[in-house]
């Protein structure tokens, strides 16, 4: 098998996958409606079953839904039949994935299920088979051929099954109005929840640490504090105490082109006037997204209370060090 027939196999499959992905398009009807009714109003949890590709498909489902707002765990359909199910009660909904829609170990949770009043969601590619049939609300994953030539290993099937998971899970997230606060509840452990959970206050410099002059002082008394306090620009401050402007490198630059005496030469004239600032309860990320949209000159930021006054300030280098850039 050459190089070229290698690289022209993976294009065909992702050919196949990205069309049987787009078909499930025409699908998202009244019916996909009536799955995200059905769990929204459920007392309980979204458990989700299946074996072989199915279970690893469904196990992931299961994930990305109580990762976005929607209690929902995997349970293993031939362990369920043999004391599992007694996870499952009246109030949750069952989510069963087969593609062939008659895998015997789902058959078999049908009565108990009927017996427990849960109501069944299923995705299949069969909607003329028992789970279809049997089903409260039944998803169509069909395919025209998986990718696999022999059109055996589960391929474009799998994907249609996880792409149809994933708009259940969104469709739910929006539906609950789910946003980044919840989210960082749900992912507080390693960069992600860095990123969601810290905020500015953690990563500021605060008190002496806090590169101020007054409006009065010179470009050179500011460039000692700059230098004194290492965070590449000083804030310019009112008498009344409020932020005036900001003083980094690039104003230095700019006042070094004009042939101004850096000795001399007043802040008021040097400094950038009205610069970006941010609370202290802000996100970090908030942060990232205020320096990057903005293309901040130094890559910092002061931190202002109420009443405009500096009560911290923090750079790139803060943002790098904890984590969460």
């Amino acid at each position: 098998m050459s190089e070229t027939t290698r690289i022209e196999t993976a294009r065909r499959v992702i050919a196949i996958e990205s069309e049987a992905a787009a078909a499930l398009a025409e699908r998202i009807n009244g019916t996909f409606d009536q799955a995200v009714s059905t769990v929204l109003h459920s007392a309980g949890r979204v458990v989700v079953t299946g074996v072989g590709k199915s279970g690893h498909i469904g196990n992931k489902i299961a994930a990305t839904l109580a990762s976005t707002g929607t209690p929902a765990f995997f349970v293993h359909a031939g362990e369920a039949s043999h004391g599992d199910l007694g996870m499952v009660t009246g109030d949750d909904v069952v989510l069963a994935l087969s593609y062939s829609g008659e895998t015997s170990e789902l058959l078999t949770l049908l009565p108990l299920l009927k017996r427990l009043g849960t109501p069944l969601i299923t995705m299949t590619g069969k909607p003329g088979s028992t789970l279809a049939a049997r089903a409260d609300v039944h998803l169509d994953v069909s395919v025209a051929l998986e990718a696999c030539p022999l059109d055996l290993a589960p391929t474009a099937s799998s994907t249609t099954a996880l792409v149809m998971g994933d708009a259940l899970a969104i469709a739910l997230l929006e539906a609950r109005d789910f946003g980044i606060a919840d989210f960082a509840r749900s992912h507080p452990g390693g960069q992600l929840g860095r990123r969601l959970l810290m905020t500015v206050n953690d990563v500021m410099h605060t008190g002496l640490a806090l590169p101020l002059i007054d409006i009065g002082d010179t470009v050179g008394e500011a460039l000692l504090e700059m230098t004194a306090k290492g965070l590449g620009m000083t804030g310019i401050t009112h008498s009344n105490g409020r932020l005036a402007g900001v003083f980094t490198d690039g104003d230095l630059r700019r006042t070094l082109d004009i042939g101004g005496d850096l000795k001399s030469a007043p802040i008021a004239q040097a400094m950038t006037e009205n610069p970006k600032t941010i609370r202290s309860n802000a996100l970090a990320a908030e942060a990232i997204h205020l320096l990057e949209t903005h293309r901040i000159g130094g890559g910092g930021l002061f931190v202002v209370d109420d009443d405009d006054r500096p009560v911290g300030a923090l750079n790139t280098q803060d943002l790098l060090r904890a984590g969460i850039l």
